[in-house]
């Protein structure tokens, strides 16, 4: 019995190839990055000098994947530009361990490097992806990615010591991984088909975009503003603790919405995550205090944090540049997300000192259920023939099973 939409439908050498390169990169980032913070808490004396020095990571970060998309179309050899990106992630996990002797210069420095290192090469990456999907399989796949990361991400965590170099080795040799894939890819990085180039101005000004794009500022902005206040609420490590079970049920779920965006549809799998995402806010609006709407949030959390980051970070852009230039499309969807990383760690804090809890919170709600406002408008990206013939898949089964009912 044919069982469907769980087949993935990608060359498995090349699956194989995308998920490690994927996976390697924004674990290792998520951790070297770590590091970085962690220097800054210890350098810093003030919220202005924290705001100069998380502003060099972002600006890095940003300004790097900027320019590379600009220049995506130029690349003559993506297999030698994606392994000498990986070799400089190597290097720049090295040079973590001149934070032994922290000073504002070479937290500078490295802030610039290890930004730049991440942000160089993934719009590349992230178009080689949506070069190796398509429409119809593409959310699965981010799924799994999505899924595999939040695993390597906590295995990292069981490894990372108090020991910085020993750290920095660790990150150096883990990003040398990342040159696995090279080989699983190899032929895939050769045949790069040419496509029309995309404007990074242009596309702030394309409706499609923006349809896409305002809903995932929107929750990108109120998620990174919340964190401050809850820490302050409940203390850094209760919500520690609580982003570890929402992160265990955005891994689980993330999976869930994979699929089911390649069946029912993108737009119909975000409005969802946005509205448990509303009614989580909304919940924990009338008390934030009660320990039992906290808990109902985490668990409407991590269910849309699954669902939107599996359509935002990954499918979605891949969709809108189908025949186009893909790093451009991707550059700017990961601006959101740059963004309130960026935001959180800067402006939160401040925010939740000045603003009462509730009205954060309730003007949380108001904008997360306005954002859905746009998606309504926006066109749905997953073909219309692949739901004709899902749904006529779906009679010739039912067929098939009233035939063998009477016979």
């Amino acid at each position: 019995m044919h069982i469907p939409f769980t087949k993935i439908d990608v060359p498995p050498r090349i699956m194989l190839g995308n998920i490690i390169m994927i996976v390697n990169v924004i674990s290792w980032y998520t951790y070297a990055s770590a590091i970085l913070k962690n220097a800054i808490n210890t350098i810093c004396s003030s919220h202005h000098s924290e705001f100069i020095l998380y502003s060099i990571l972002f600006l890095s970060t940003v300004t790097s994947m900027m320019i590379s998309a600009y220049y995506a179309n130029k690349l003559s050899n993506r297999k030698y530009f994606l392994g000498t990106w990986i070799l400089i992630g190597a290097f720049s996990s090295f040079t973590l361990t001149m934070l032994r002797e922290a000073t504002i210069f070479n937290v500078i420095f490295l802030l610039a490097l290890i930004g730049a290192s991440f942000g160089l090469g993934l719009p590349e990456l992230m178009a080689l992806f949506a070069d190796a999907t398509k429409n119809e399989n593409r959310g699965r796949l981010s799924s799994i990615i999505l899924l595999l990361i939040f695993v390597t991400v906590l295995v990292l965590g069981f490894l990372m010591t108090a020991n910085l170099s020993l750290n920095a080795l660790i990150l150096a040799v883990w990003r040398l991984v990342g040159l696995a894939s090279i080989p699983l890819l190899e032929d895939f990085l050769e045949n790069k088909e040419t496509r029309n180039k995309s404007s990074i101005a242009l596309l702030f000004k394309n409706r499609v975009v923006l349809l896409y794009l305002i809903p995932w500022a929107i929750f990108s902005l109120v998620n990174c503003f919340s964190w401050s206040i809850f820490s302050r609420i409940y203390g850094e490590s209760f919500m520690r603790s609580s982003a570890l079970l929402s992160g265990i049920i955005s891994g689980i779920f993330a999976v869930v919405a994979g699929f089911l965006a390649d069946s029912v549809g993108r737009k119909r799998i975000l409005i969802a995550g946005f509205i448990s995402f509303g009614i989580g806010y909304a919940v924990l609006g009338i008390n934030p205090y009660n320990i039992y709407a906290w808990h109902l949030y985490t668990v409407l959390d991590g269910i849309s944090w699954g669902i939107l980051s599996v359509i935002f970070l990954f499918t979605i852009w891949g969709d809108l540049s189908d025949g186009k230039s893909r790093p451009e499309y991707y550059a700017v969807g990961f601006l959101p997300y740059a963004l309130s990383g960026f935001v959180q760690v800067t402006l939160g804090p401040l925010m939740a000192e000045v603003v009462p809890a509730y009205a954060i919170l309730s003007f949380a709600a108001f904008f997360l259920f306005l954002a859905i406002f746009p998606l309504m408008y926006a066109p749905e990206t997953l073909p219309e023939n692949v739901f004709r013939e899902r749904e006529l898949r779906g009679y010739i089964e039912k067929a098939k099973r009233v035939r063998e009912k009477f016979t």
